[in-house]
Parts: C-alpha cells; sequence; structure tokens
C-alpha cells in the first residue's frame, strides 16, 4: 500500500479502504473489517487527560450533546496509565494498568474488565485509519478471557477504580512481526440495559518484533535545548558589565524538575543529537555570575546563581559523553519571517551572518565542545525558495525540513537527505515521528498512548522495506515541556533493544547517500502554511530593527570603547527576531521597544546643553557652547558645528555661516568649545549647534539660542572722544600757568637782590670788590662770576613742570584732534548682564 498518506492531513479514499475490507474477508477473517474500523487510540486522547472521559467528550460533542447523558461506549471512561514492556518479546508478561470512571448519573453493574488483541495492521496507513476509527466497537475481537480480567460488582457515579491486568505475551495470540491493535474495555449492564455490553473502550498500539531485523533503520532524534529570550540589552556600568534581565522566569526552567532540566537529565541517557541555541547557553552563563531582574522601573538583584551553575554542569557532562551537538545561529532567528518579512529592509540578512559566526565561538567556550554549525532549523520544518536562500545565506548548508513540506508519493518513508540544488541539502524529517508528543501528555494516559503510537509508527517504517537501509529523523517540537520530554524518553528507551532501528547522528543521516526516488524540489511559496505565516514577524517589526541598526551605529562611531554596547546590542537585535516570539505578537513588540528606548537613553548622555540668550557688545567675541559626556568612557570623532541663521549680521570664524571643531570628551565630563562670532550689524541672530559623527552623520538633537549684537556707535565714539579732547586741554591750562608762576617769583627775587647791594655798600667795599674782581676777571666780561650768578640763581628758582609726552597728547596742544568718531573701537571680548548657562565652564 502506497505510503503517500505521510503528507499531514491527507485522507484515505473510499475506494482504498474498500480495497483493504475486500482483501480481509478474501483471507478468511470476517472480523477483519470491524476490528480495522474498532480500534480506538484517538489523537485527541492522547492529547489530553483520560482520567475523566468528560473532556475528551467535550472536544468532539456539540453542546447540547455534551449535556446529554452519556451512552454506549461513552458511558464509562476507560485510561491506560501504564503499558510495560512497550515492546515485549518472547517470555514478557505485559502488565496494563488504569482506571475506568463511570460518567453517567447511574450506576453500573457487573462492569469487568478485559484486554482484546486485534489483528496485525499492515503499514502506516492502517495505523492512522484505527486512529480515525477511535468510537466503533461494532466489530471488537474477543478478549483473552480467563482468570486475565477483572471485576467490579458496581461502579458508582462518577468515582474512578483502578485496574491491572497482567498477561503472559504467548497468551496474546500474537503472530507475525508487526504492529497490533490492542484494547482495554469495560462491559456491564446499566438501568436502561440491563444486558452485558461494552461501556467504555481504550485502544492502543503494541509493536511486536522479538527477534532483530536484519536491516534496522538508521534513527535519529533530535534533543532541543531552545527557550525564550530572558536577557535584555542593558548592563551595569561596571567592569563587568552585569547583565539584566527582563524577569527570572529561567530559573524556574533550569531547577530540579524544570523543563530545561528535565531535558538535560533525560538527554544524557539517550542516543540523542542535541540542537543547542548558543543564547540560553550565554543566559545561563550570565546567571553564574551577580546578575539584575528587572523590577518595574528599577532592577533587584538575581538570586539564582547556583541553579544555573548546577544546570550548566549536568550540561558540560552530558555533552562530553555523547558530543553530537548542533549549534543553531545565536537566538534562534527566524527564518520564515526574515524570509517574507524582512527581505525588502535593508541590513536585515546581516544579522544572520552575525549570529551564525558567535554560535559556534559561545558554545565551544561554554560546553568545550565543537559543534556543528552547518544546519538550519524553520518554524515546522516549512520551506519554501525564499527560506532556504535566507537559510544559506549565513553560511548552512543543510537545512532540517519536514515531510509535510517537502512531500514524497512513494510506498515507503525515504531516507531523510535530499540534494535540492545549490549544494545545498534537505534533510526532511518524518511528520508523524516528529510531531507525536506535541499534544497534551501531561497525563499518564495520554503519556502512555503517544508512547505506543510512536513506537507502533517507528516499526512500521522498518517493516515497509527491510532491504532498504534507510535514515529517518525525527525533529520534534522546540520547546518540549517537562512533560514532553518524560514522553519522549520513554519512546526512545523503548526503541533501546535496536530490534528494528539503529541510533545515528544528524550529521551522519545529512551526509547519508540520498535516496534517488525521493522528491527534491523545495514547495513554492504558495503551499507555505496560512497557519505559519500569521505567526511571522511583520516588515513594521524590521523596520524598527533597522533603525536601532542605525542609531547603534551612530553611537559606536563616537566612543572609544565601542564593544561594551556592541555586543549587548547585537546579542539583543539577534533575540529580537528570535523564534520563541511565534504566538507572542505583544511580547515581541515589547521587547524591540525596550532595546530602542535603553539604546537612545544611553545615545542622549552625550548632548548639549542648552544655552541661554547671548548678548555681545563688540564687533568681535567668543561664542562658548557647552558638550556633556555623562558616560563612563570617552568619546571622541566627533565634530561640533555651529550654523548662524543670518550671515550678514553675524558670521563665524573664517566669515562663513558655519564653523565647525572636532571635540574629545572624557567620561563624565563636559567640555566648552569655543567659536568667534564677528558682528556687522545690531539685532538678534539665531544660532544652531548640531553634533556629527566623523562621516557626517548627525547625532543627538540640534541646539538653538540667539546671540543679541551690541555694537558701539559713532555717537558714542564721539563723546568719548570730546571727554578725552576736554582732559588733554586742562592739562595744557595747567602746565602754562604753573609755567608763569614760576617766572615771576625768578623776577621778584631779583629785584630784591639788586636792592639790598645798593643801600650797603661802601667805597672801600667797592675798591675790595672791584680789586677782588679785578683779581678773579673782568666782571663786565660775562666771566666766571657772571657763570656762578646764573648758577645761584637757577638753583634758587623753582624746577619747570614738564610737558605731556606725546604719548599722553596725541597732537599739538593748540592743533590737537582727538580720534575720529569713524574710527573703529579695539576688539573687546563679549561682556553679558546675564548669568552663564548651566555647566558652562571647562572640566580640569
Amino acid at each position: 500500500m502506497a505510503e503517500a498518506a505521510d503528507i499531514q492531513g491527507m485522507k484515505h479514499s473510499p475506494a482504498r479502504r474498500r480495497l483493504g475490507r475486500t482483501a480481509a474477508v478474501a483471507t478468511g477473517v470476517p472480523l477483519l473489517a470491524g476490528l480495522l474500523g474498532g480500534l480506538a487510540a484517538p489523537q485527541a486522547a492522547a492529547a489530553g487527560p483520560t482520567v475523566s472521559a468528560a473532556t475528551t467528550e467535550a472536544a468532539t460533542a456539540s453542546p447540547a450533546s455534551a449535556a446529554a447523558e452519556p451512552s454506549g461506549s461513552s458511558t464509562v471512561s476507560v485510561a491506560l496509565d501504564t503499558l510495560a514492556p512497550s515492546a515485549p518479546t518472547k517470555g514478557d508478561t505485559l502488565t496494563i494498568s488504569g482506571t475506568v470512571t463511570n460518567k453517567s448519573k447511574k450506576p453500573v453493574t457487573d462492569a469487568q474488565v478485559d484486554l482484546r488483541v486485534g489483528p496485525r495492521l499492515n503499514g502506516r496507513t492502517a495505523i492512522d485509519d484505527a486512529v480515525e476509527r477511535s468510537s466503533d466497537t461494532t466489530y471488537d475481537p474477543l478478549p483473552v478471557g480467563g482468570k486475565y480480567k477483572v471485576e467490579f460488582d458496581k461502579l458508582a457515579s462518577g468515582i474512578s477504580y483502578d485496574f491491572a491486568l497482567s498477561v503472559p505475551v504467548n497468551k496474546l495470540g500474537l503472530g507475525a512481526d508487526g504492529v497490533y491493535q490492542l484494547g482495554v474495555t469495560l462491559t456491564g449492564r446499566t438501568a436502561a440495559e440491563p444486558y452485558d455490553h461494552t461501556l467504555g473502550v481504550r485502544r492502543t498500539f503494541l509493536p511486536w518484533q522479538p527477534e532483530a531485523v536484519d536491516t534496522k533503520t538508521k534513527f535519529t532524534y533530535l534533543w532541543p535545548l531552545i527557550s525564550t529570550s530572558h536577557i535584555s540589552a542593558e548592563t551595569g556600568s561596571d567592569d563587568q558589565q552585569t547583565p539584566v534581565f527582563e524577569n527570572d522566569d529561567l530559573a524556574e526552567e533550569l531547577a530540579p524538575g524544570g523543563r530545561l532540566e528535565q531535558l538535560v537529565s533525560l538527554g544524557s541517557q539517550l542516543p540523542v543529537t542535541w540542537v543547542v541555541d548558543p543564547d540560553l547557553l550565554a543566559t545561563v552563563v550570565a546567571m553564574t555570575e551577580p546578575y539584575r531582574v528587572r523590577d518595574g522601573n528599577s532592577t533587584v538583584t538575581g538570586k539564582n546563581q547556583l541553579v544555573a551553575r548546577t544546570w550548566l554542569n549536568s550540561l558540560e557532562k552530558a555533552v562530553q559523553d555523547n558530543p553530537n551537538i548542533v549549534a543553531l545561529p545565536f537566538g534562534d532567528p527566524d527564518l520564515a519571517s526574515l524570509a517574507h518579512g524582512g527581505e525588502n529592509v535593508s541590513g536585515t540578512l546581516g544579522h544572520l551572518q552575525g549570529s551564525s559566526e558567535v554560535a559556534a565561538l559561545t558554545v565551544e567556550s561554554t560546553l568545550h565542545v565543537q559543534p556543528a554549525t552547518d544546519f538550519a532549523w524553520p518554524v515546522n520544518g516549512a520551506v519554501d525558495p525564499a527560506i532556504v536562500d535566507v537559510a544559506t545565506s549565513a553560511g548552512a548548508d543543510k537545512v532540517i525540513s519536514r515531510s509535510d513540506s517537502i512531500q514524497d508519493n512513494l510506498p515507503y518513508t525515504a531516507s531523510a537527505a535530499r540534494p535540492i540544488g545549490g549544494g545545498t541539502t534537505a534533510v526532511v524529517s518524518d511528520t508523524r515521528l516528529s510531531t507525536a508528543f506535541e499534544s497534551d501528555v501531561s497525563t499518564a494516559g495520554s503519556s502512555t498512548l503517544a508512547v505506543q503510537k510512536f513506537l507502533a509508527q517507528s516499526l512500521a517504517v522498518t517493516l515497509q522495506d527491510s532491504s532498504k537501509q534507510r535514515n529517518i529523523v525525527v525533529a520534534p517540537q522546540r520547546t518540549p515541556s517537562a512533560g514532553q520530554a518524560q514522553s519522549m524518553a520513554r519512546a526512545l528507551q523503548g526503541l533501546d533493544g535496536q530490534r528494528w532501528t539503529q541510533s545515528s547522528d544528524l550529521v551522519a543521516a545529512a551526509a547519508a547517500k540520498p535516496d534517488t526516488n525521493a522528491t527534491t524540489k523545495v514547495p513554492g511559496a504558495s503551499r507555505y502554511p496560512d497557519k505559519l505565516h500569521d505567526q511571522e514577524l511583520p516588515p513594521s517589526a524590521f523596520e524598527e530593527i533597522k533603525g536601532i541598526d542605525e542609531r547603534l551605529g551612530k553611537f559606536k562611531a563616537i566612543l572609544t570603547l565601542p564593544d561594551r554596547v556592541a555586543t549587548p546590542f547585537a546579542n539583543a537585535v539577534n533575540r529580537a527576531v528570535s523564534t520563541s516570539w511565534r504566538g507572542d505578537v505583544q511580547g515581541a513588540r515589547e521587547y524591540r521597544a525596550s532595546v530602542n528606548r535603553y539604546l537612545m537613553s544611553l545615545s542622549s548622555e552625550v548632548q548639549l546643553i542648552q544655552k541661554s540668550e547671548l548678548t555681545l557688545s563688540g564687533r568681535s567675541a567668543t561664542i562658548p557652547v557647552t558638550v556633556q559626556n555623562q558616560l563612563l568612557q570617552d568619546v571622541d570623532h566627533l565634530v561640533l558645528r555651529l550654523q548662524s541663521t543670518n550671515k550678514t549680521r553675524l558670521k563665524l570664524d573664517d566669515g562663513s555661516a558655519v564653523t565647525q571643531q572636532e571635540i574629545k570628551i572624557d567620561g563624565g565630563h563636559t567640555q566648552v568649545v569655543k567659536f568667534t562670532g564677528t558682528a556687522n550689524a545690531n539685532g538678534p541672530v539665531g544660532l544652531t549647534a548640531q553634533l556629527y559623527t566623523a562621516d557626517g552623520r548627525p547625532y543627538g538633537n540640534p541646539m538653538t539660542f540667539q546671540v543679541r549684537v551690541s555694537e558701539l556707535t559713532p555717537t558714542v565714539m564721539l563723546v568719548i572722544a570730546g571727554g578725552v579732547l576736554l582732559l588733554v586741554l586742562a592739562g595744557v591750562k595747567m602746565y602754562s600757568q604753573r609755567k608763569r608762576a614760576v617766572a615771576a617769583k625768578a623776577a621778584e627775587d631779583k629785584t630784591a637782590a639788586d636792592a639790598a647791594a645798593e643801600a650797603g655798600g661802601t667805597d672801600e667795599d667797592a675798591g675790595e670788590d672791584e680789586g677782588e674782581v679785578a683779581e678773579n676777571g673782568d666782571a663786565h666780561d660775562g666771566g666766571p662770576a657772571d657763570d656762578a650768578a646764573a648758577v645761584d640763581d637757577a638753583k634758587t628758582a623753582p624746577a619747570p613742570v614738564a610737558p605731556p609726552s606725546a604719548e599722553e597728547i596725541p597732537g599739538d596742544v593748540d592743533g590737537a584732534e582727538p580720534g575720529q568718531p569713524s574710527d573703529p573701537t579695539p576688539d573687546t571680548r563679549p561682556e553679558s548682564g546675564d548669568p552663564s548657562g548651566k555647566g558652562e565652564k571647562v572640566d580640569r
């Protein structure tokens, strides 16, 4: 029988079903058709609790029927909690335990629990048919009977009763190797139907392969260690850059019994291929050291270091024993969202390249093993040409797909590896096996049914063609719950005997020889599931991320230690496009917004200080502009540009309307940058200051302020010149008066001396005087005596007042002219009566 029904959701034609029933009748087994229809291992039951069948009933019935009194095989709910061994061999005893619950309002009497074994199912399609026909009990096979039953005198309404059956395998009537139907039924009587009939049934599958097959199926099971994004872009200002977590929820997953703890604990004992998101490892490593957790508008100290260290140590030991590990790109980016929503946004795919490069380094430094980094894993393995292009753009040449995306039409399940062109290999996982544990398996009954169905499908794959060596890959859901992980582990433990499978790893499966009959064509975009498309990040999300990139680029350009922000923000951007945001549109939006807010807050730490209005007195003055750096690191490669809105009224530096200076500011300091302005006319002038990066991109917001020019006018110059002239004239007048006073006193002294000589002189005196004169020289000849008298007069005369110097009197006394009003006034420093602007000082 062809196995094209491996395509998820495909129905089987009535003709095929009739053919199967006709063949059954021809073999002389009249009940085969009824048994095929009577097997009921409902997928809905595997998805939910079985202690109360009301849950299962409500999933399929209308509100009116759900409220009606249950009847027939729905009267009693039967749950199978354990079935061991799950794949028995000869000589084993099969033990089944569970509960029965009367859902009706009336008691059930003469109740009996029996085990019934149906015929062997031929192939995977027959297993699917059995699941679809879960409620038909018309042709149930006979019970094993004998002592292998459990009896109840009465089942009260709403009460659950435990049961346990132990039956030797040789009593089950199993024949050839294969998958058998196995049912547990409850028969009894009710007041409305007082005769023995089936009131409840639960069916499952029993794989029967007591001896190892000659050609085993190589079986690869992926074991994902992936979580949601927990860490923010924010870090502390200390040297260690203490990380800040959005929440502390990851600790619950790492703690004993938590989801991730169970995955590591169980996976360490299984032959699996670890598929790890390096972001999870980086986050746990951050938790092993001091960390902060956001709490409203503040942060609190994280307290789960021990939990993180314990989990990390357990994982490191597990991968040392089993080094088959695949590292996804950092943050597990949503490849489909990138392909469909980010393809037209420039720079989007650049993040994928960076996340792939950091993946190997993160795993190696944390777990000390070399991972495979050339695998890409789209959501649910759904691919189209655009997704494949994006997946391979970062260096991956192997894409993990699924058989409901790349579909075959073969009578058997083909090997996983498919060459799809361009040197790329699609590793096609099996849909049935990969989705076996996606439903709710939190109860023992639902888990048991899921495990038995998984084992049945795996055996059916091998028995399709025992001569072909095939490689089957199972890629389960990305983030299995603790209960799902436990069910997955039970299923793999059921394969421990390796009677029909042998364990392999993903690298070997991808390198295996492809099946030449298998499909190698990637489906078109129109076949991509709408449900998955609706969960993708919208194009607007990638526009937001582009804005973050641009702001980050400008911010890094001015830093002397750009790595302190480059790494945290690059990782945050990778987390912003994570697959984990599927189904959480609001959470994804809030995360992007938080990254953007924090980046803007950091960028605003380097800013211009707003100035008040300045007043410039004079034609030339200095204009200060203050730049503040509140970061803890220096900023460099920053240009401050000042522009005048009125070049005619106020020119800057070299006479133009725009001037600029390169600046460098130490961390935690401010700097005053001074520009020279030249005024040509009075009045207000608007100035705009703007910071730029070295490559000419504006940084931060511009700062505008006003300068009021107040130049010295010609009238003021005339008044000043007149005052100077009056001072000069007053000095000349004082000098003239002092000179006349000195001359008058000298004349009075000479007259008095002459009068005294005439009144007191005699002839003798005159003779003596003449004799003395004769001896010393002729007095009338102007000799030495006259010179001496002149000297004496000079000694007694007052000293003349020195005239003002040429520097003090710019012109002659009579014709001195003051400076002209049109002469330029000397340059002065700017003066202002206004207080200095805030922060306008130079740090020393």
